[in-house]
């Protein structure tokens, strides 16, 4: 069985830092997507980045394209974003999510994703 439990948000001001990361267990050896979603009071899940839990592959979303990093560390079983230069629009609720597949998939799309964390808040205050 797969958990994913997200950690590190906060409130942080406009041009500040924060390092989100997700614990998951029941992880495999299997090349599997592991996500990140946000979504906003109103607003529809929203990528954010993945990464290839082997290969280490990352997509990122163009809105945090050379602000966000998306990063592993196997032998911790742990996913992390690290979020740089926050803006008041990346005020959202942050989700881990791993794929229902491994190999290729749209990693952009919440469909293409089975297992969720339960979320952590970030707030930017402008």
């Amino acid at each position: 069985q797969v958990q994913l439990v997200e950690s590190g948000g906060g409130l942080v001001q406009t041009g500040g830092s924060l390092r989100l990361s997700c614990a998951a267990s029941g992880l495999t050896t299997t090349n599997y997507a592991l996500g990140w979603f946000r979504q906003a009071p109103g607003k529809e899940r929203e990528f954010v980045g993945s990464i290839k839990w082997i290969t280490g592959h990352t997509d990122n979303a163009a809105s945090v394209e050379g602000r966000f990093t998306t990063s592993r560390d196997i032998a911790k079983n742990t996913l992390y974003l690290q979020m740089n230069n926050l803006k008041p629009e990346d005020t959202a609720a942050y989700y881990c999510a791993r794929s229902r597949a491994p190999g290729w998939v749209q990693t952009a799309m919440p469909s293409s994703y089975e297992y969720w964390g339960q979320g952590t808040q970030v707030t930017v205050s402008s």
